[in-house]
């Protein structure tokens, strides 16, 4: 099929795409492009430039770039999922994160700039030693910036594809097509720009991708079948608005389930800790640690993340859940499998001439922001800590860039290929989320204990793979139980190493001390640099202060926001109240806590 006859099947089944709409879109595609040729030659200065920005992002743009590459195009269809099988509280699925999400906020951000790193994978050889620490670097340079890299890249394409196919109504073969170029052009403006470009064009497609998020749930819910948030609840049972899951059996009388007792514990109590998941890594890391270190420095490396954790926790996500709640009363027969479809449904069926397109602009802003960040936090990875770290060491800056924007294009290629070969978004969560666990505790600990060494993070990162194979296909046991067992296990095992190799050695892990200046259990290492009188006094239970708060604060945001939404002012009042209580208590704790040090 040659292009006229792909744009003539995009205006079929009377989903047409005016002049306008057209014209919106191209001129996004344009502006994109722009500000990637316009920061080229700035970008190709060193590595440092190409990779952080030069180190000088100021904290709103640092967390704008976080918050964009979190709202990929997947995220208001998988919403929309959550909410259609279980209501609003199904969210709690993500919402549980932001515990760990404001600890990296508090316990790690500032350390992560403090570090001078360029990646997260070059802080393991200055936190171990050894070839143990050569070989879990060079591991996770592969591990995480091209097999893991490509999964992530993989089902982001798939929800485009997806949005292609049911928007347009075009084949899977041509949706795929649509989404390789504009892959291609995302991959070639961040493969000129750096990371200061995708930067910058995260801020742009942000904004863009929520107002058109937000046109479009005003104008569902507006509508004449829904009736505006009163008819909206009168249509659907009050437990699909419940903030809190059911624990325990289905609630009668609603289509909404319940959640396990189990289930809820391992949500709420250890899969925030205990689990890699790319954007939430406990202690910080993939292109968080990314945007932290590329912050101007460690007071705004601090204020990016906590921007972060508020905008992606309270502004974000009420527009996709009430087209979510609407597109249950609009489309009540789909197939379970099928129940992420509704949002697109509705913006085919309720966006008139130009806000059609542009709503295209705004899932193309998702996507293309998750993808640029992807593209070069993948190849700062390939670069820096396989490339420059064990083939060529002696490479020039321009060749190092040079590299980067080659391996940019490579990555693109294999996302690519690797879009073709899997077909469950779901699966591929619950294959990442079970298969680290365990291992975030090390990830945190690395930080405030000095007994662990590399051998505890390599036991870490491999026995979850051996819990989830044997709980999985020899126990066959089902989440949460099969989350436990892998967790219990992998603590085990990684506590067991540490104790029985040896320690980091002492030069390096000075270095490390003196180069981050961490709270927590250095004795060993503090005491002989410190008189006991002039030892630094522990940020710790301020810094604990301060993340209690801020949770409390966020949830509380968030609750209200929804309460008033709904409607429920008197609701949303006591949550307004608890927000503010959160936020003095953290203001306290942060005037009593010295976190740029």
């Amino acid at each position: 099929m040659g292009i006229i006859q792909h744009f003539k099947a995009f205006n079929s089944n009377n989903i047409m795409l005016a002049t306008l709409d057209w014209v919106i879109i191209a001129a996004y595609l344009l502006l994109s492009f722009a500000i990637g040729l316009a920061v080229t030659k700035r970008a190709g200065k060193s590595l440092g430039h190409f990779f952080l920005g030069g180190r000088n992002l100021p904290w709103y743009l640092a967390g704008v770039s976080m918050v964009a590459t979190t709202f990929a195009a997947d995220t208001p269809l998988a919403v929309t999922e959550l909410v259609g099988q279980s209501g609003i509280s199904g969210n709690w699925l993500w919402w549980n994160m932001l515990a760990g999400g404001m600890l990296t906020t508090f316990f790690f951000a500032n350390l992560w700039r403090r570090s001078g790193v360029l990646t997260e994978v070059e802080l393991i050889e200055l936190r171990y030693s050894g070839q143990p620490a050569a070989f879990l670097r060079g591991f996770k340079a592969v591990y995480l910036g091209i097999f893991m890299n490509a999964i992530i890249i993989a089902w982001v394409n798939v929800a485009l594809i997806s949005i292609f196919e049911v928007f347009f109504n075009l084949p899977k073969s041509d949706a795929l097509l649509y989404t390789a170029l504009v892959m291609l052009l995302t991959a070639v403006y961040s493969s000129l720009s750096g990371l200061l470009g995708v930067a910058l064009t995260d801020a742009v497609q942000f904004i863009i991708a929520m107002v058109g998020c937000i046109i479009l749930a005003i104008l569902v819910a507006g509508s004449e079948k829904i009736g505006g948030i009163a008819g909206l609840k009168a249509q659907l049972p009050a437990e699909a608005f419940r903030f809190f899951p059911a624990v325990g059996a289905q609630s009668a009388g609603a289509s909404v389930l319940a959640v396990s007792a189990g289930a809820f514990f391992a949500h709420i109590g250890i899969q925030w800790w205990a689990s890699w998941y790319p954007g939430a890594e406990p202690g910080g890391g993939g292109y968080v640690a990314q945007r932290m270190m590329s912050a101007k420095n460690e007071r705004h490396a601090v204020y990016a993340t906590l921007f972060f954790q508020i905008a992606h926790y309270c502004i974000r996500p009420w527009p996709w859940i009430i087209v979510g709640l609407c597109a249950m009363v609009l489309y009540p027969n789909l197939p379970e499998a099928d129940v992420k479809l509704g949002y697109i449904y509705a913006m085919r069926d309720f966006l008139p001439t130009g806000l059609k397109g542009m709503l295209v602009v705004a899932f193309l802003a998702a996507y293309m922001s998750t993808i640029a960040t992807q593209l070069n936090w993948g190849a700062s990875y390939v670069v820096n800590d396989l490339y420059r770290r064990f083939m060529a060491p002696q490479a020039t800056d321009n060749q190092l860039v040079a590299a980067g924007r080659i391996v940019t294009l490579l990555l693109m290629a294999l996302g690519l290929f690797v879009s073709t070969q899997i077909d469950s978004i779901k699966n591929m969560w619950s294959f990442i989320i079970e298969c680290g666990a365990g291992l975030g505790l090390v990830l945190i600990l690395r930080w405030y204990w000095w007994r662990i060494n590399a051998w505890s993070e390599i036991a870490a990162t491999i026995a979850p793979f051996i819990a989830y194979a044997a709980s999985k296909y020899v126990f066959q046991l089902t989440f949460p139980d099969s989350f436990f067992i892998t967790v219990a296990f992998t603590t085990v095992v990684w506590l067991i190493v540490t104790f029985i190799t040896s320690p980091t050695d002492e030069k390096t892990l000075r270095h490390f001390y003196e180069t981050v200046r961490p709270d927590g259990w250095w004795q060993p290492i503090a005491g002989k640099l410190y008189a006991g009188s002039d030892m630094p006094k522990s940020n710790l239970p301020g810094l604990t202060g301060a993340w209690l708060s801020s949770v409390l604060m966020t949830y509380a945001i968030l609750f209200a926001l929804g309460k008033f939404l709904f409607l429920e002012y008197r609701q949303g009042a006591f949550w307004l109240v608890a927000a503010l209580a959160g936020f003095l208590l953290l203001r306290y704790s942060l005037q009593h806590t010295r976190i740029f040090r």
